[in-house]
């Protein structure tokens, strides 16, 4: 599928994890992570997927990453509508962050500064 005709499904309802023939089960973009990971909150671990991206913020001189967590009965009842510290892994690595209060759709955000739990492109040549 070329990019025009993904843009075009998108637009039209498609799924934007199609776009330039990225497939679905995709986890690695270009400056983030999509996919599965492992929450730890205090002494649990619920099974979540996220879509994480990151940037480095020049003024901090830091790396700062977010995203959401998708919805979950299991992380709404264990974290019912607030704010809390936790960590999450995926099959890249592991870094602490903090949730915020969920989205009307039910989703929590996270973010963290420092090395994410997804590999950082960090040369030009990987940029290529």
């Amino acid at each position: 599928m070329s990019c025009s005709s993904a843009l075009r499904s998108f637009t039209s309802g498609g799924c934007p994890a199609i776009l330039c023939g990225v497939a679905p089960d995709m986890d690695l973009t270009d400056d983030g992570f999509d996919g599965p990971a492992t929450l730890l909150l205090g002494g649990t671990e619920l099974a979540v997927t996220v879509h994480l991206r990151g940037r480095f913020e020049p003024i901090d001189g830091r790396y700062h990453w977010y995203g959401r967590i998708a919805a979950s009965e299991a992380l709404a009842a264990a974290l019912p509508g607030r704010a809390a510290p936790g960590a999450l892994r995926t099959r890249h690595g592991e870094a602490g962050g903090q949730l915020s209060d969920p989205d009307p759709w039910g989703r929590f955000r996270i973010d963290g500064v420092g090395a994410p739990p997804f590999p950082v492109r960090t040369q030009v040549a990987d940029l290529a």
